[in-house]
């Protein structure tokens, strides 16, 4: 459904993204996972048509993304990383307009609004203006709008931007629901615990790829030691751990420090020596599998670490 071939944009001198090459079956659900400026929304942007490759090419539909711009337009859904309705419109009035863009008219119009309520849970809030709803609500509203004409190929960047978790995890719920009837999904985050819902994930770091696996093979690969250290004094412990032998990162993880040694047998000397220079007490240290998190921030920093500001 979606192919890239060594797909490259350049601005100027700057180059945001470096001939990414990858495929996405249809039903997939498929990840874009990087730090702000990696180049997953330049990306998108090829794909869906709105910005022209420098380099390489791309097929979305079996269409080309350049020469059958127009007509790739009618069978994708887009939502961007910002709300992209018309706040001073109501719920209704977004819907119509919508409908109208994409040429849904007459009964099927009618029962696609219809749909598009009852997924944004919004029945009976037609007449309120867009900018009012809780921004869950929102993000649910845009993206009924965006498969409103039922398009086979849905791209959504960084849509759950800002919202709380419970109204990410409904969110969700729907990008499944949306997969398991056959559309291909092409989402980029940054939270990890989305990326977990992905079939599979491409990372991304300073417009490159530099990873591309199911979550589970991601964690599975991941070649560094990991090590769980319980502490009350997280950021202390990470503070003390920065530059000792051995150690080549430290990281709170919930209330724990996960510990990146490059070392298994001196890993427990090297911490406990650490510690005590800065009055802290070692305890519990046990190996651990990788966390997505643990491969996400390893992977990047391996790579020259995040583009910075």
């Amino acid at each position: 459904m979606i192919e890239a071939v060594e797909l490259t944009r350049r601005f100027g001198d700057f180059t945001a993204v470096d001939r990414v090459s990858f495929t996405v079956q249809a039903g997939e659900v498929f990840g874009f996972l990087g730090p702000n400026g990696a180049g997953k929304t330049t990306t998108i942007r090829m794909l869906i048509g709105l910005l022209a490759p420098t380099a390489g090419s791309a097929r979305v539909a079996g269409l080309d993304v350049v020469a059958d711009r127009a007509e790739l337009r009618t069978r994708i859904g887009y939502m961007s990383q910002k709300f992209s309705l018309y706040g001073d419109l109501t719920v209704a009035e977004n819907i119509e307009l919508y409908g109208g863009l994409y040429g849904v008219h007459g009964d099927r119009f009618e029962q696609r609004r219809d749909w598009v309520l009852a997924l944004a849970g919004l029945k009976g809030d037609e007449r309120q203006p867009a900018a009012e709803l809780p921004l869950g609500y929102k993000q649910r509203l845009a993206l009924g709008c965006a498969v409103l004409h039922e398009p086979p190929i849905l791209f959504l960047d960084e849509p759950t931007s800002g919202v709380d978790p419970l109204a990410r995890r409904a969110f969700w719920d729907l990008i499944d629901t949306l997969a398991r009837a056959g559309t291909t999904v092409l989402v980029s985050t940054h939270y990890m615990e989305e990326a977990e819902y992905c079939h599979r994930l491409a990372l991304m770091n300073r417009g490159r790829l530099i990873a591309l696996d199911t979550p589970a093979r991601l964690r599975a690969a991941y070649d560094r030691p990991i090590f769980s250290l319980e502490t009350g004094h997280a950021p202390r412990v990470v503070e003390a751990l920065a530059g000792a032998p051995g150690i080549e990162d430290a990281a709170m993880f919930g209330r724990a420090v996960h510990i990146v040694a490059g070392d298994v047998t001196a890993a427990a000397s090297s911490v406990r020596a650490a510690l005590s220079g800065h009055g802290e007490e070692l305890r519990g240290l046990e190996r651990v599998e990788a966390s997505l998190e643990d491969v996400f921030v390893g992977l990047v920093r391996r790579e020259g670490g995040a583009v910075e500001g």
